[in-house]
């Protein structure tokens, strides 16, 4: 009679072991927010489920997800990232995100301003073996940041900077492959752009008068100029490819 209670009290109590089973800790999903021609951005989504990270993609709304999380401008990337009650902006690498979900500082969040060569996502083999020095910034509530973690960079392979006046005034060719009127963006599949040592990619840029935008359409070949303003890549000038 004994046997007969103690193996009804097991039995019975497997499903609750079951249940409790289910309601283990389920990794955070990583809700990104980008632009869909923009590939080093699918490159980084790439990077971080290869990584082991839960995404979920919106193919829109940046700019605005940015700005509604509170990330200053200053640190914008080409994509915004949401995990865990913490923004994630640009080429962070999964690295310093994992090492962010286990010491959980008080702060709003990682950032690496623009985009960086040798970041993930940016890193394929159109770069070759070059590699920049950027640092992954933690940021906090108030704007301010601190270098959370450092990456050394390597020039090997690299693409010779141009400066000065002659920089600004350089020109590069791109074909039109999306226009954006409503957030004053344009997506251009662009050679090398000598003035901001960027090599060939296909690119979301801000512009710096919306007008520009009426001129051009998809499959346009173009010349534009492109320069870095308040840590936004930007056109500031574009015509029609001769």
């Amino acid at each position: 009679m004994q046997r007969r209670s103690l193996l009804l009290a097991a039995l019975t109590g497997l499903p609750m072991l079951a249940k409790a089973q289910d309601q283990s800790p389920r990794p955070a999903t990583l809700q990104v927010w980008k632009d869909p021609q923009c590939g080093c951005c699918t490159d980084w989504v790439e990077h971080l489920r290869q990584n082991g990270f839960k995404v979920e993609v919106f193919e829109s709304g940046n700019v605005a997800v940015r700005k509604r999380l509170g990330m200053p401008e200053r640190y914008g990337s080409c994509h915004t990232g949401w995990i865990d009650g913490y923004v994630v902006e640009g080429h962070v690498p999964a690295r310093e995100i994992r090492r962010l979900m286990a010491e959980r500082p008080r702060a709003l969040g990682l950032a690496v301003p623009g985009m960086p060569v040798g970041s993930p996502g940016m890193d394929g083999p159109v770069y070759g073996a070059r590699r920049d020095a950027y640092g992954v910034l933690l940021v906090q509530q108030d704007g301010r940041s601190s270098v959370y973690q450092h990456y050394a960079g390597s020039s090997a392979g690299g693409l010779k900077p141009t400066s000065g006046d002659a920089a600004a005034q350089t020109m590069s060719e791109g074909e039109v492959r999306r226009v954006d009127i409503r957030t004053g963006k344009l997506t251009l599949r662009h050679g090398e752009i000598k003035n901001l040592d960027m090599p060939p990619m296909t690119m979301v840029f801000q512009v710096s008068d919306p007008a520009m935008l009426s001129a051009v359409k998809v499959g346009d070949k173009v010349r534009f100029r492109a320069e870095k303003i308040d840590g936004v890549y930007t056109v500031t000038r574009i015509e029609p490819a001769p």
